[in-house]
């Protein structure tokens, strides 16, 4: 193992041990997939890169000697589709290991990659076609995303269709095309700030955003693996998340590969707890991160402790603020601290809880030294300890990581990025000590009868009752507060809803906390609507209750 990344950032650390100063750089030619996989794959083409198994027992193994083979078979049948530099490529392919080496190839010939969801529908995929001139679809074909796809109207840009683990009549089958690729590649010219990828992001109203980002992004995740994440070059890292997702990048590809560790990829179609369980045990996993809905319904669902799980070095979360609760039970069932993370598709990890700190329950730790990160007021004004503000990141001078902007959209880019800072929409405060306790988005937070109240802090008591399993507080419309509190509640095995448990679990929450917060609406549900990563979705909620 040679320290690849040790190219391209200088670190200081403080006497103990804790990374205070991270600088990195970035060559003008700059390529993730020449430096960085090639490189591997060149001068140790047996490392193992990716392992990836399914729910069927099905499972594969491919190394950086793989990687560069057929990702360079790849971009030469790219070529010969006259895919080439600046086209735009949807990819929809799931947890399925094409991906991997696809999104590569792309990286090779200087196009823009686009992931997105399998769950997409016919209007989601002719707004994404139309919105980034996409030319070209890779997509699995399963889970009914082909039929969506050929089923969308008036987008003229998209030329080429391509289908992985199945044909289709105006399809080309992608695996037949690759096969009969040359594998002897030249490397393309492409530049540090060339586009490199387009997430759509979704915001509070309108259509998703278009986030970019150019090849700097890449090396902006060094620090994501090597200091959050703490991944084990010779172990495996496993991130829950689907490649359609920012998270993604996060954790299943860059920083990962900086540090030369094995990427593990679990394709499942349902989030079963005792079987994620059983999968890290079986493959021993080194490091995991998950939203902390999943490491909950571990803890509900799954018999942690009936699990090997010694090979687990290092948890981490990030998508949702953590209840002080998760963090104990997970810690005395495994005997390791989760450590919280947050950031954007818009950017890399920029506040966490990385390695030596010591992380307090609830927070999500410290800013990360690639990034200046501050809590400001409506006035643009820094926020003493104890306030609550809003979190922005400094854009100037510019760090690797952070997004170029909103594609074609100078409007809502200006709208976010102005005065040198990127306004991140979310609410936070920070302790005495620095660290940053998170509050809830802009559009999450509660106003009632004048007080501004975040949901995570009244999710954290609910948490705490017997009868909650889980939990979602949103605002309901009121014409004399504005907003009540409402609570929609999940509740454990040999519980009923009944009017004495609606009192019991509001008296519970008046006190835990100050009582203007107790939720005056509580609803009882058998699910909650949740993302395909886990994450509770308090829109949805707010969107029913009108």
């Amino acid at each position: 193992m040679r320290n690849i990344h040790l190219r391209y950032v200088s670190e200081k650390y403080d006497k103990n041990g804790i990374l205070t100063d991270f600088k990195m750089t970035c060559p003008e030619d700059f390529n993730f997939a020449y430096d960085v996989v090639d490189d591997i794959a060149i001068n140790d083409p047996n490392r193992r890169a990716l392992v990836w198994c399914d729910a069927h027992g099905n499972e594969k193994t491919m190394t950086f000697g793989d990687m560069k083979r057929y990702s360079d078979k790849t971009s030469n049948y790219f070529l010969s589709k006259g895919i080439g530099k600046g086209d735009s490529v949807l990819l929809i392919l799931k947890n399925n290991p094409h991906f991997w080496y696809v999104l590569v190839a792309l990286h090779k010939i200087g196009a823009i990659g686009i992931p997105a969801t399998f769950m997409l529908k016919k209007h989601d995929i002719e707004y994404r076609i139309n919105a980034a001139s996409i030319k070209a679809v890779v997509s699995i074909s399963t889970d009914g995303i082909i039929e969506e796809v050929d089923s969308a109207e008036n987008i003229p840009t998209l030329e080429c269709k391509m289908i992985v683990g199945g044909t289709r009549d105006g399809w080309d089958d992608l695996d037949k095309g690759v096969e009969k690729a040359s594998d002897k590649l030249a490397r393309a010219e492409t530049k540090i700030t060339d586009p490199l990828l387009i997430y759509f992001s979704s915001g509070t109203t309108g259509y998703p955003k278009m986030v970019m980002h150019d090849h700097s992004y890449t090396i902006g995740h060094i620090l994501t693996a090597k200091h959050w994440h703490q991944v084990d070059p010779d172990g495996l890292h496993f991130t829950v998340a689907d490649t359609g997702w920012a998270k993604a990048a996060w954790g299943k590809l860059y920083g990962q590969w900086f540090m030369e560790a094995g990427v593990f990829v679990y394709d499942f179609d349902k989030f079963i707890p005792d079987d994620v369980l059983r999968i890290v045990s079986k493959y021993k996993v080194t490091t995991l991160c998950c939203p902390p809905t999943m490491f909950r319904m571990f803890l509900n669902d799954g018999n942690v402790k009936s699990h090997e799980l010694s090979c687990l070095k290092n948890t981490t979360i990030a998508g949702e603020a953590l209840n002080p609760d998760v963090f104990a039970k997970w810690y005395d069932a495994t005997g390791l601290k989760l450590m919280e993370g947050f950031g954007q598709t818009e950017t890399t990890v920029t506040v966490c809880n990385i390695r030596g700190m010591e992380p307090r329950p609830g927070s999500m730790g410290k800013p990360s030294p690639q990034y200046v990160v501050d809590i400001i007021d409506h006035d643009g004004k820094s926020c003493p300890a104890g306030v609550t503000g809003e979190i922005v990141v400094r854009t100037d001078p510019p760090v690797a990581g952070m997004m170029i902007g909103y594609y074609r959209d100078p409007e809502k880019t200006a709208a976010t990025v102005y005065d040198g800072w990127h306004h991140t929409g979310d609410m936070a405060w920070r302790d005495e000590d620095g660290y940053i306790w998170y509050v809830g988005r802009n559009d999450d937070i509660i106003k009632s009868s004048g007080y501004r109240i975040g949901p995570f802090e009244i999710e954290s008591v609910l948490a705490h009752h017997p009868a909650v399993k889980e939990c979602a507080v949103t605002g309901v419309p009121d014409d004399v507060r504005g907003q009540l509190v409402k609570a929609t509640i999940v509740l454990r095995e040999g519980h009923e809803p009944s009017d004495a448990l609606k009192k019991d679990i509001q008296e519970f929450v008046k006190r835990e906390t100050a009582p203007y917060k107790y939720p005056r609406v509580v609803e009882f549900v058998g699910m909650l609507p949740k993302t395909i990563s886990g994450k509770i979705r308090r829109v949805e909620i707010r969107d029913r209750d009108g």
